[in-house]
């Protein structure tokens, strides 16, 4: 019988918004270069904020962050979209990163087939914060705003409907830029 256990971590999921228009006109070995790249970046800034990738899935990061550092990761998080865009901007492509995150309990553990089994998290509070909407910038739920502690919290203000909060940066970009 598999291990599985039920742990409250924060849950990230980022991507690229235009990232698909982008890469099309490119050769795959340039994208994979160029995304090789950005892992290297993305995990380390999860990383060093006490959280884990899950997993990559082309532009795609699914990263966790235990209760203990739900803050720092928010915070890392912040960090990496910025460092991201830059990234991007660097190398002439026109994407930014869509950051999303919630705080709740997932269920942990080893999954896959047979020998190809890897560390990953299922449940509600993971589609959760993959269905947030973001326009374009960094989104959190609820729940994960309420694990900030004052000085992260003035970073974001609350966005309705459904209430997220949005990083105050994000509240300034014009309409056409807040697309995912």
């Amino acid at each position: 019988m598999p291990d599985f256990s039920e742990v409250p971590l924060l849950v990230a999921f980022t991507s690229f918004n235009r990232f698909t228009a982008q890469v099309a006109g490119l050769e795959d070995v340039e994208v994979a270069r160029v995304i090789a790249e950005y892992y290297e970046l993305a995990g380390s800034r999860i990383t060093a904020a006490g959280g884990r990738v899950v997993k990559f899935i082309g532009d795609a990061t699914l990263a966790v962050f235990p209760s203990e550092t739900a803050d720092r990761g928010v915070l890392a998080l912040l960090e990496l979209k910025d460092a991201a865009d830059r990234f991007m901007a660097e190398r002439g492509w026109d994407c930014h990163l869509v950051v999303k995150a919630h705080y709740g309990t997932v269920t942990e553990g080893q999954f896959g087939a047979g020998a190809d089994k890897r560390y990953d998290v299922l449940g509600k509070a993971v589609n959760l914060a993959a269905r947030l909407e973001a326009s374009g910038g960094v989104a959190l739920s609820v729940e994960a705003f309420r694990q900030l502690g004052p000085e992260a919290r003035r970073r974001f203000k609350k966005h309705t409907p459904p209430i997220t909060y949005i990083r105050q940066e994000d509240s300034h970009r014009p309409r056409w830029a807040k697309r995912a």
